[in-house]
């Protein structure tokens, strides 16, 4: 009897060609035939069988013969080579097979006459499908887009390059990958092997038509995963912003969102959870920058055109981030369109941009160049003032793909400012420079990793009575990041970084030879910052899953200084009789050579993240994180300046530790259209500077004189409403927080600052409400309006004076014990797109704006002075602006 390998080799013959299939009824006739007369030959259903050493085909074929079954089988899959015993008597055919294959790889389902053979799914067996995610118009690589298998919890997100790795057990699979704005990719996938799938998703046309504004990437909130605190913003959320001037700001943008603040009235400095401006650490392409702002604060120094994400870290920080104690802002530039040249770029009221990018190297890369320059100067000159004012900046990134496992990426940023006020004798200029070199590598379906060279430099100079000081920090940074994607249920990072610092506080030199200034150069100060990191993410069930990390990070204050010593080692002393601190006097002083140490420290920082989902609408979330900031913004003004100096943790100077602990609750409502999430937080931080009564920073070579340490504390409840959908779409936001700070005497004696009682930080605001929102009116029309009320920023007022000598001297209240009036405005935005943009390379769009439409007189700072006439104490309001309005032109080719 001749076997039927009937899946293996027939059905493929048969279908591929169409001359045996148009004989198919004769076939089937024969072959019914046959079985018919087989049937009615054999009756029994049982065997006997004595074999020792015998061939898989050869016992199947005395099966065949002592029954009326016929196997089916695929050749290719089974491949059995091995011999068999069997040793039955008039057993039945079921127990017979049982016996044959029960040490086998192959199992069997007896169906009619049939005994169908397959091989046995290895219940154990995983496989892994892995690749890069881009967009099919530009080539731009996807970060965080949804790639997960149907009817699964089985998922994962693109990493910062696009990257994805999941695995399943072995099976037949629906892929499916989303990401906001574009088309869904769904395939079905046979996943018996290692699989590389690479994806180009397409836009959505609807998507395209609809303005879509929300603080995430997609259009709810991830409910499974751990991690929270974490706003998202595209650039298309940015641009629909009102914002002063019509300049887009990033900055602003995020300003909107519940647990941050601003820094004042067009101020571009941001304040995180009650946190201070220099515990938010500010990453472009990984490169640290250390001032945000053109203009004193105006507008930001990220350009819109150039940035392709922007997220922010409020709690809950990922352990690969560390250095700050508040809040990590990581913002991505794009990479650049590897699929054909285009230009993008606007003309404002107070600035231009441009930017080109397009394929390079024959389609294996890619680049972007970006610039922006201000014209306020001619206006200045229109009107016949002498003074100046502007700023420019300069984007670049290409990358070059070498192999279908290593990419090369170059990315920097230049930007400069300048200020001149004619007849003061006052000239300011301060700059941002970085560059990075990245080297993307894929080991395999499971690990990446990405090599980073990093340098940033701040730099600024000042002009001012016959002095010209300049000043800057620069560091280089070296770090290695590696991605693990072990299952489906445990996904590792870990890595390492150090960076070197060097601190120039100031160099002070006279303006020329008229100038009363003596020439000054304060000491240089070095430093080495280290750190290595392990994450987990752990898929406890399908409704718990959980994120532990933890740093360690080491710091080292490094010599070529000599540095002052004092009495008890205490750099200020109380005096008890005038009821004020003071600066010491040094007894000594001790020199330390290049490269010696002259303090170290070193802290663990764990990390601690978890999401409970209640059920497929609305999950809740927890989160535990420590951080340790070693560098510290020696600034005693309510918002920072570019005169503010950096200084590193070291013999006087603790380095700060925060604790944060957060709870939240989300929820996605009507169908994903809605979403709320609601957080609150607790945050503690030690060894924070404060500073004495009349402390002088500027041009400082022992700030240790000028400060003291404490403590600070902020807790708050964070509300975020949003509508994700339709013609309508926006955010309503709400925070009520509390931010504080008390400084003891400690060993220096006296009851410390504010008599060593709490009282506001500078960036306290008890209410902070904002409403964000959107209207597509039609195809040509787009509004756009927010509406923002605070409480006003704390300050301390004269509470009384007195008269000595004949002058009116003022005494004061406890430390920021007032406010400022509540802060309120109204922007209004409408966008112009033309309906020929349709048919046509060239898109343009006009864009009208009123920033402060009710033209609100937002106090910015009230002072006290005594009217010369009258002798009355007279307060006086300064507001920075009223109502402005503004147009901006947009165009893309």
């Amino acid at each position: 009897m001749k076997l039927i390998h009937f899946t293996g080799i027939l059905w493929p013959k048969i279908l591929s060609k169409p001359s045996i299939l148009m004989k198919l009824p004769f076939f089937f006739f024969v072959f019914s035939s046959f079985q018919l007369f087989a049937i009615n030959s054999f009756s029994q259903d049982k065997v006997s069988l004595n074999i020792q050493k015998g061939s898989l085909e050869s016992i199947m074929s005395t099966i065949e013969g002592q029954t009326p079954y016929r196997f089916v089988f695929n050749n290719d899959e089974l491949n059995i080579k091995d011999k068999f015993d069997i040793n039955v008597k008039d057993e039945k055919i079921d127990r017979t097979l049982k016996l044959l294959f029960h040490s086998t790889p192959i199992t069997y389902t007896i169906k009619n006459n049939y005994i169908v053979l397959s091989k046995a799914k290895d219940q154990n067996a995983k496989f892994t499908i892995s690749g890069v995610v881009k967009d099919a118009v530009n080539g731009e690589t996807l970060l965080g887009a949804t790639v997960h298998l149907k009817g699964t919890s089985i998922g994962s997100t693109t990493n910062e390059y696009g990257f994805y790795s999941i695995t399943a057990p072995e099976g037949n699979y629906t892929l499916i990958i989303s990401y906001i704005g574009f088309t869904p990719f769904e395939r079905e996938i046979d996943l018996r092997s290692n699989q590389k799938l690479d994806i180009e998703l397409k836009e959505d046309a609807a998507q395209l038509d609809e303005v879509v504004i929300t603080a995430e990437e997609s259009k709810k909130v991830d409910l499974s995963t751990p991690q929270m605190s974490v706003a998202k913003l595209s650039t298309r959320d940015i641009k629909q912003i009102p914002v002063v001037l019509g300049e887009v700001d990033l900055v602003k943008a995020i300003q909107l969102l519940p647990g941050v603040a601003n820094a004042g009235e067009g101020a571009s400095g941001f304040n995180v959870r009650g946190g201070a401006e220099d515990q938010n650490l500010i990453l472009l392409d990984e490169a640290i920058i250390y001032n945000a702002s053109h203009v004193f604060g105006f507008f930001s120094v990220f350009n819109a055109d150039a940035i392709k994400d922007v997220k922010l870290y409020k709690g809950g920080i990922p352990a690969r981030f560390g250095g700050r104690a508040s809040s990590v802002l990581d913002i991505r530039q794009k990479d650049g369109n590897s699929k054909e040249f285009g230009l993008t770029g606007g003309i404002g009221s107070v600035s231009s941009r441009l930017a080109a990018e397009g394929p390079l190297f024959k389609d294996k890369g890619s680049f972007l160049m970006a610039g922006r320059a201000s014209y306020v100067d001619i206006f200045l000159a229109l009107a016949n003032q002498s003074s100046r004012a502007g700023f420019y900046d300069f984007n670049l990134k290409t990358n070059y793909e070498i192999d279908g496992k290593n990419r090369l990426y170059l990315s920097g940023y230049l930007g400069h400012d300048n200020f001149n006020v004619a007849g003061a004798g006052f000239t300011n200029s301060y700059g941002n420079l970085s560059g990075n070199l990245r080297w993307n590598h894929i080991f395999n379906n499971k690990l990446f990793s990405n090599a980073s060279l990093i340098y940033s430099r701040y730099n600024y100079n000042l002009e001012l009575e016959g002095m010209d000081w300049t000043s800057d920090i620069s560091n280089y940074n070296m770090r290695y990041d590696f991605e693990y994607y072990a299952s489906d249920k445990l996904t590792f990072d870990f890595g390492v970084n150090g960076i070197y610092y060097k601190f120039n506080p100031g160099r002070i030199n006279p303006l020329d030879a008229t100038s009363y200034v003596n020439p000054e150069k304060l000491d240089n100060k070095f430093a080495l910052e280290a750190g290595a990191y392990a994450g987990l993410e752990h898929k406890i069930s399908g409704k718990l899953t959980a994120q532990y990390g933890l740093r360690f990070s080491y710091f080292n204050r490094l010599g070529k200084q000599t540095l002052n010593n004092y009495a008890n080692n205490l750099p200020v002393v109380y005096n008890e009789e005038l009821g004020i601190y003071e600066r010491a006097e040094p007894i000594s002083n001790t020199n330390y050579g290049k490269g010696k140490s002259i303090a170290t420290f070193n802290n663990l920082e764990p990390r601690f993240a978890l999401s409970y989902q209640l059920n497929e609408k609305s999950s809740f979330k927890a989160s535990y994180n420590r951080m340790a900031q070693y560098l510290h913004l020696i600034s005693n003004t309510a918002s920072a300046t570019p005169l503010d100096v950096w200084a590193p943790s070291g013999k006087f100077i603790d380095p700060q530790i925060a604790d944060q602990y957060a709870v939240g609750y989300f929820r996605n409502l009507k169908e994903n259209k809605f979403s709320i999430e609601t957080e609150a937080y607790y945050k503690t931080i030690d060894n924070r500077v404060d500073y004495i009564n009349g402390a002088e920073l500027v041009t400082q070579n022992t700030i240790e004189t000028e400060i003291l340490t404490g403590e600070a504390r902020a807790y708050g409840v964070e509300f975020l409403l949003r509508k994700n959908e339709g013609d309508f779409t926006g955010w309503l936001a709400y925070t009520w927080s509390k931010s504080q700070q008390r400084t003891p005497g400690g060993a220096a004696g006296g009851l410390g600052i504010n008599n060593g009682k709490w009282y506001n930080s500078n960036w306290d605001r008890t209410h902070d409400f904002s409403f964000t929102g959107s209207y597509k009116f039609n195809e040509k029309w787009r509004f756009g309006a927010n509406m923002v009320f605070q409480t006003g920023r704390p300050v301390t007022y004269p509470n009384g004076q007195f008269i000595y000598n004949g002058l009116s001297i003022a005494t004061y209240s406890e430390r920021n014990a007032d406010r400022l009036p509540a802060y309120h405005r109204l922007d209004l935005s409408a966008t112009l797109t033309p309906r020929k943009n349709k048919n046509r390379k060239w898109q343009d769009e006009w864009v009208f704006g009123i920033y402060n439409a009710y033209n609100r007189k937002n106090a910015a700072s009230i002072s006290f002075g005594q009217n010369q006439k009258t002798g009355v104490t007279e307060a006086t309001r300064t507001a920075i602006f009223g109502i402005v309005p503004s147009v901006t032109y947009n165009f893309k080719f």
